[in-house]
């Protein structure tokens, strides 16, 4: 698996974690990300090699809560990755960008949000996954399925720190 392609998939973290909150009014639906997030999960291959990550997140929410700008980092063994994101929710609808800068990777996603939980597809111009996020008070949950990467599924859970 290419050092790219494990960032393409980190790159869906990042938006991700933007929009996991529990989204109940557009006013309030990421207002309980603010602060920092840390944890970890498994990078799963195709091939059935497993990686274990390590995740810091620093979530900066604006407006009414319904604008959240981050940056996370992870890391394995044998790579690390720092990426960058902006979403927004409207009405249960989100939306927002993500880049991962050295490795010239960036992309969109949309999804809906309901209750504590997320349902999105992240985009990018060679990169693709599903995503599932769940908040419940100060841990998430997130499962990320990516298409036609060596990357078969990561899974992560952050605690507020």
């Amino acid at each position: 698996m290419t050092r790219s392609n494990i960032a393409k998939a980190a790159c869906v973290l990042v938006v991700l974690g933007v929009a996991g909150s529990p989204a109940i009014a557009a006013v309030s639906s990421l207002r309980n990300l603010a602060g920092t997030w840390s944890g970890g999960g498994m990078l799963s291959l195709a091939n059935g090699e497993q990686q274990p990550l390590r995740c810091r997140a620093s979530y900066d929410v604006a407006g009414r809560g319904d604008a959240v700008s981050l940056n996370l980092r992870c890391a394995s063994d044998s790579y690390n990755f720092d990426l960058t994101g902006n979403v927004e929710d409207r009405n249960g609808m989100i939306s927002g960008q993500w880049s991962e800068a050295t490795r010239n990777a960036s992309g969109t996603i949309e999804g809906r949000v309901a209750g504590d939980h997320i349902e999105a597809a992240a985009r990018g111009q060679n990169f693709s996954a599903n995503l599932s996020l769940t908040t419940r008070g100060n841990r998430q949950t997130v499962s990320i399925h990516p298409a036609g990467t060596d990357v078969r599924d990561v899974s992560l859970t952050l605690a507020r720190r």
